[in-house]
This record gives structure tokens, C-alpha cells and sequence, in this order.
């Protein structure tokens, strides 16, 4: 079997000084598709900010794509974030440039150089969600589904072992949502990406099932089912 993407062992999780959640046991394999639902204030994003070295982990054992979270240092979370993609709510994208410079612009920050193996990048990554022909649109030309696929092209520009999605479909209308849910799933099925999305949209859960963990009582609760 292939080695776990996130390897999470009786770890603690804090916020400051703060326990937000409790022995916390977790494994992800790549190509995995997980949900992490719960209620607000709960840990869902404290949890990923641990595992993409926003919040360090101080009690416990975790290791993300090979990078052991308790030895992660300033010098260390970028070469850890390179491994990852990060999917938010709020897409994040630069407002002042067109959709191949927000890409050009992550690829130079995580250190690529030649123009000719950039622009072959942005070309891959846009088409592989959809939007090959609006690399010269402006984010406010852009509709939010289109939005969220730039922020998942973004996500996808550096080929990681793991997505991590915060409320993906969360500003997004039913039918852009299952745009968003079916590109997801193929990314996670079609190149083995383990896939670990934060979500309150049961209705999306329901129409698109796979495991789920839930956070509650200061813990999480592994195959839980849907309250609604």
C-alpha cells in the first residue's frame, strides 16, 4: 500500500495557547478524497492550518508529503508548500493582473525561472480546469465558478501529492458548485492528489460522497454521517 500523504498521530492541536482539538489520529493516502465537516469553531480550520504549517504542531507526531510538522521552521513551510495546493473560500487573486500573471506570479515566487517551462506550466494547469482560453482575463471578468477554477489552477501549479480546499463551494451557486465538486473529484481520481476539503455544504456532501471526518467535542470522529 502507498505511504500515507498526512500522517497524524495523538497530536494536539492550538490555537495560541488554546486546545482546539484532542488526540487527533489521522491518515490520507494519495488519491483519497476527504471531507471535513463540523460545526464553526470546531477545528476544521485549524486543522489545515496545522497541516499546511500555518499553526505549528507542538504535541504529537504529523508528518505532511514527507515533512515531519513538528521539526517545520520558517525556512522549511515553503518547500512544505510547495508539495501542497490550497484552495480557499475567497479565491485570494490578485485583482491588478489577468490570470496567466497571477499564475506567472505563484511559479516565480516558488522559484521557477524560464519563461518557456512557465508559460508551458499555466497552459497545462488552465486546461486542466477548463479555462484555456481566458488566460488573459482580469479576475473581475471572471464569474465565481471561473474565479474558484483559477484558485484551483493556482493550487495545481506546482503538480502536489495534496489539495487542501477551505469551503471551496462556499460563495458559489448550486450549479457552479458541482462544477467545482466533478473538477475536484477528477483531480483527485485522475492524478492521485489526495484531496481534503473543509466544508458546511452537506447538500454537496450528500451528492458527491467519500469519507468523512467529522470535528466535534474537541476531537474528530472518523466515517461520520451527515446531522442535518
Amino acid at each position: 500500500m502507498a505511504e500515507p500523504i498526512i500522517q497524524i498521530r495523538q497530536a494536539n492541536i492550538y490555537q495560541g495557547s488554546n486546545l482546539i482539538l484532542n488526540n487527533v489520529n489521522l491518515s490520507v493516502y494519495p488519491g483519497e478524497f476527504v471531507y471535513l465537516v463540523g460545526k464553526t469553531g470546531t477545528g476544521k480550520s485549524s486543522l489545515l492550518k496545522t497541516l499546511y504549517g500555518e499553526l505549528p504542531l507542538t504535541a504529537g507526531e504529523g508528518w505532511v508529503a514527507g515533512y515531519n510538522l513538528r521539526e517545520l521552521d520558517w525556512k522549511k513551510v515553503p518547500y512544505l508548500r510547495r508539495t501542497l495546493g490550497v484552495v480557499f473560500q475567497d479565491f485570494q487573486l490578485l485583482t491588478d493582473r489577468n490570470v496567466t500573471d497571477n499564475l506567472r506570479f505563484v511559479l516565480r515566487a516558488t522559484g521557477w525561472t524560464d519563461e518557456k517551462l512557465i508559460q508551458e506550466k499555466i497552459t497545462d494547469v488552465l486546461d486542466k480546469v477548463g479555462l484555456k482560453s481566458k488566460g488573459f482575463k482580469m479576475p473581475f471578468e471572471l464569474s465565481g465558478g471561473e474565479q474558484q477554477r483559477v484558485d484551483i489552477a493556482r493550487a495545481l501549479l506546482n503538480s502536489p501529492k495534496l489539495i487542501l480546499a477551505d469551503e471551496p463551494t462556499g460563495n458559489l451557486d448550486p450549479e457552479t458548485s458541482d462544477e467545482i465538486m466533478r473538477l475536484l473529484f477528477h483531480i483527485a481520481r485522475d492524478y492521485q492528489t489526495a484531496v481534503v476539503m473543509a466544508t458546511h455544504d452537506y447538500i454537496v456532501v450528500q451528492k458527491y460522497p467519500a469519507r468523512m471526518i467529522r470535528t466535534e467535542n474537541a476531537g474528530i470522529t472518523e466515517n461520520a454521517t451527515i446531522n442535518v
